[in-house]
C-alpha cells in the first residue's frame, strides 16, 4: 500500500512518498501553499498511485493544537474529498528540528544556521519522518 506523507506549512508543504510495500518513506518534493496545492497534490496522488495520506498533526508541548492546526484540518477534509482517499493523522512534533539535524549532522535548532541548499530541503524531509513514523506504527 503506497502512502503519500504531507508537512503542511502555511508557505511551504513537503511531500514524502513510500515505497509500494508501505515500509519506508522517501523526501519527495516541496510545494507552495498556494492556490495551485490542492490540484497538484491530488495529481501527485494518481501519478504516484496513492493509495493513503499521512499529513501531520502540529500540537504544541502540552499536546494542544497550534495554530496551523485548523487549516490543516480544513486542506485535510478537501484534499480527501477531492482525491476520495483516506486520510490519517501522525503527530509531526519536533520533526522539522530533527530534520535539520540529520541533514545538517550537527544539532542545529535555528534555521538561520543552516545553508539555503540545505534549508530548503527541511520541508520533505520532515514529511519523511512523519510518514515513517505512521508506516512504523502500523507495521508493528
Amino acid at each position: 500500500m503506497k502512502r503519500l506523507g504531507i508537512d503542511f506549512g502555511s508557505k511551504k508543504v513537503g511531500i514524502a512518498v513510500s515505497d509500494a510495500d508501505g515500509k519506508i518513506a522517501f523526501p519527495k518534493e516541496i510545494l507552495k501553499n498556494d492556490v495551485k496545492l490542492l490540484a497538484t497534490v491530488t495529481k501527485l496522488c494518481t501519478s504516484e498511485q496513492i493509495d493513503e495520506i499521512v499529513i501531520g498533526e502540529s500540537l504544541d508541548f502540552s499536546g494542544t493544537p497550534n495554530l496551523i492546526m485548523p487549516a490543516i484540518r480544513k486542506f485535510a477534509d478537501v484534499l480527501r474529498g477531492s482525491v476520495g482517499l483516506p486520510v490519517a493523522f501522525q503527530k509531526e512534533f519536533m520533526t522539522t528540528v530533527e530534520a535539520r539535524r540529520s541533514m545538517d549532522g550537527k544539532k542545529v535548532n535555528d534555521a538561520r544556521k543552516i545553508k539555503k541548499v540545505i534549508q530548503g530541503n527541511v520541508d520533505a524531509s520532515a514529511a519523511a519522518l512523519i510518514l515513517q513514523r505512521y508506516l512504523d506504527t502500523i507495521n508493528n
